[in-house]
């Protein structure tokens, strides 16, 4: 169990977004930092996968999430799912927009990347 534990915080420490380091070159500005860290300790143990090509119990947070709608992920926070608990009273609002806002930087898996100038 200790065992398992030790690989969850290295793989949290070492997730491609950096979910809980602080990178100076990572793009984000601070109020998305904030919400990344927010998503690890408060989101991380459904949205996250304890081990690489692990399944999560919840989905992905991604860009995608709430059908790309930020008034549908806040209600989902603020009020759970029949799923997922509400964190209404243990997150503040500028918290639950911290992780929307870090939330839509996460590129949705397999998608291709944007091009410059939005060219084929």
């Amino acid at each position: 169990m200790k065992r398992s534990a030790t690989l969850l915080v290295f793989l949290l420490a070492a997730w491609p977004q950096g979910a809980s380091a602080q990178q100076a070159g990572d793009g984000l500005n601070p109020t998305q930092r904030h919400g990344r860290q927010l998503l690890a300790q408060s989101c991380g143990v459904c949205h996250l996968p304890p081990a690489l090509n692990a399944k999560t119990y919840g989905p992905p947070l991604n860009k995608a999430a709430g059908g790309g709608d930020d008034d549908i992920v806040r209600e989902y926070i603020n009020n759970g799912t029949p799923r997922m608990p509400a964190f209404k009273f243990y997150l503040k609002p500028d918290e639950i927009d911290a992780i929307i806002a870090y939330v839509r930087t996460v590129p949705v898996p397999g998608a291709a990347p944007a091009r410059p100038g939005g060219g084929e």
